[in-house]
């Protein structure tokens, strides 16, 4: 087969799109960065929301140990998704909890992933093909993923996706061994980063066809054989994961077969819709109710096989099947989301902007070859101007959209002004009031949550929660007692029912709750923690023991935990041992006015006078009373 032209024939008559596509590739690339860098501003002033603390590194993480768990230890980390779990550790040991950092790797990301667009493209010689580039780089619909941090998922899973698509296009041309192996590592990287792009053997299978009209067994369909075994199986392994480990299982995710045919016929128009026209994005979008009774629902499925089949016939018709392979790559790289597939935000959404990050390329990669086109047919000043003003509009809306993601308060107050029967932004807002002191004003929304999901157990957790920490135990323990009925095998919520029974002065009964949390997550610190804090207050200070030393082994740089361990080594008459544990906790916390006054009694005990009163000063200087 002869290789592409390296640029796309160019169309007749002067245009912007004709002088971008006479760029050279480098300066295509530093226009594409200069303009993310400035429509992204307002994104790398943002700080950590929602799941962000559990994606960027764990402290238990953080060392070489634990870079060997997020690649051995299934669990270890929110997802199996080693890849982009070393990067985060990597990016935590250069610069540390840096929102900034993190927010500009995002961005750099994105701007890459939209240069290896464009040269994708323009090997496939295909019109426009910097300008499809700058498309998807400026379109708001991308802010998602590129503001949110946890979505490094989705910038650096493309990147590894794109250059995959790069190297095997060599191979196909080359049919080279190295090439191959190197698509193949790339591909197994972009797999290990985010599963979405198990689509890739397909979507390649698909450029085939559209280059050559047809498809070879041995040229196009066998040397991608064995990436489409790997997708599966990716593909299977994050479906298991999503419904063991994060919970995408239950009534809320029971839908048959007609349901599930009418939601994605329902959530392909949705996403086809936001990119012609980005409108009232928002970053929970409501729930839809599918119902086969509603006859009016089954015009998205027929309509989509419509539009199939009308670009299908129409092509056909002109010898063009560029439309239909555009089409067939956005539906295909839209299918692990289409509903097919339990994914976790299927409890409060279909569809969010961050899932068609991938599957967008082909549309844009379709509107950048037809506005060249469109363009081509206007005299260069008026091309331009067109071309200026529609990437401006998009960059400003871009710019717009990242102010929701400056911190947590503002993005679910935004959301619940755009989508007011959230439930899961009443409950993330009142979490976050909660962590910030304000559990009073977190209570209106999360009896929000309840009215809006009567039978959510994390939403009678959380009230729990916020009453206990107003000092309301009473008012507390029907709400914890009520989420373990919901959900039996619910350990946080078990560790929270033991704690305020605790309160309450029903030690015993809240002891079996600590036992049962810990049980049902072996490695929950918390659970550990209380139940060793529990039989330390029922002076079994033998049994406490092994449950503080086994939360400080879980979360070794944990200060209460140290102190506890320390406290029930002291009472064990293990001074050495219990000073040693003191000793860390005034490391990892040097502010700690109790961890101070704790190692300094037991460094009196040990006849180390003079250093024990330095740490009695301190605690002194630190407002402790003694």
């Amino acid at each position: 087969m002869p290789r592409p032209p390296t640029t796309p024939s160019p169309p007749v008559g002067p245009s912007a799109a004709r002088l971008l596509a006479r760029l050279p590739a480098g300066w295509s690339c530093l226009l594409i960065l200069a303009t993310v860098l400035v429509a992204y501003l307002p994104a790398l002033a943002g700080g950590f929301i929602w799941d962000d603390p559990g994606h960027v590194t764990r402290a238990d993480l953080r060392d070489l140990a634990g870079l060997g768990r997020i690649w051995c230890e299934v669990g270890a980390t929110q997802q199996y998704y080693p890849v982009l779990h070393s990067a985060f550790w990597l990016e935590y040991w250069i610069w540390g909890d840096s929102a900034l950092a993190y927010h500009l790797v995002n961005v750099l990301l994105h701007a890459t992933g939209a240069c290896l667009l464009g040269r994708l493209l323009q090997r496939l010689a295909v019109p426009g093909a910097w300008l499809a580039a700058l498309l998807f780089a400026l379109h708001p619909v991308c802010v998602e993923s590129v503001a949110w941090i946890t979505e490094q998922k989705n910038t650096l899973s493309l990147v590894f996706y794109l250059a995959a698509a790069l190297a095997y296009l060599r191979f196909d041309h080359s049919r080279r061994p190295a090439q191959y192996a190197l698509a193949s590592g790339l591909f197994a990287l972009a797999l290990l980063s985010k599963t979405v792009t198990a689509t890739l053997p397909a979507a390649l299978l698909v450029v085939a066809w559209w280059q050559r009209g047809r498809l070879d067994w041995r040229r196009d369909v066998l040397p991608l054989l064995p990436w489409l075994g790997l997708g599966v199986a990716a593909g299977l392994g994050t479906a298991h994961f999503e419904s063991a480990f994060i919970g995408a299982q239950g009534a809320d995710f029971d839908l048959s077969v007609l349901q599930r045919l009418l939601l994605a016929g329902r959530v392909f128009w949705f996403y086809l819709a936001k990119l012609v026209w980005p409108a009232e994005l928002v970053f929970i979008y409501p729930r839809w109710t599918i119902d086969a009774a509603e006859s009016w629902q089954w015009l998205f499925p027929l309509g989509a096989l419509a539009l199939l089949s009308g670009v299908g016939w129409l092509g056909w018709k002109r010898g063009r099947r560029g439309p239909l392979a555009a089409l067939l790559l956005f539906g295909g790289t839209l299918f692990p989301v289409l509903g097919f597939i339990e994914v976790f935000p299927f409890l409060f959404s279909y569809v969010a902007d961050h899932f068609q990050y991938h599957a967008s390329l082909a549309v844009f990669a379709c509107a950048g070859a037809a506005l060249a086109l469109g363009l081509a047919r206007l005299p260069c000043s008026v091309a331009s101007l067109a071309g200026a003003a529609l990437l401006a509009a998009l960059g400003t809306l871009t710019w717009r959209q990242c102010g929701m993601y400056r911190d947590l308060f503002t993005l679910y107050e935004t959301t619940l002004a755009r989508n007011p029967a959230c439930w899961m932004a009443h409950q993330n807002l009142a979490i976050a009031l909660t962590d910030a002191g304000r559990a009073e004003e977190a209570l209106p929304h999360l009896q929000a949550t309840l009215r809006l999901k009567p039978d959510h157990a994390p939403a009678e957790n959380n009230l729990g929660d916020g009453l206990l920490r107003l000092g309301r135990p009473a008012e507390a323990l029907p709400h914890f007692e009520r989420a373990v009925q919901l959900q039996p095998n619910y350990a946080v919520a078990h560790c929270n029912l033991g704690q305020t029974l605790a309160r309450l002065g029903r030690l015993d009964e809240g002891l079996l709750h600590f036992a049962e949390a810990a049980r049902l997550d072996p490695r929950y610190p918390q659970a550990e923690l209380n139940w060793g804090i529990g039989l330390l207050e029922a002076d079994r200070l033998a049994e406490a023991l092994p449950h503080c030393a086994r939360a400080v082994q879980l979360m070794p740089y944990w200060v209460q935990a140290r102190i506890t361990h320390g406290r029930v080594l002291a009472g064990l008459e293990r001074l050495p041992e219990a000073a040693a544990e003191f000793r860390l906790a005034v490391d990892l916390a040097p502010d700690s006015g109790e961890a101070h006054l704790l190692l300094a009694y037991s460094l009196q005990a040990l006849g180390q006078v003079d250093e024990a009163q330095g740490h009695f000063h301190t605690a002194r200087r630190l407002g402790v009373n003694f």
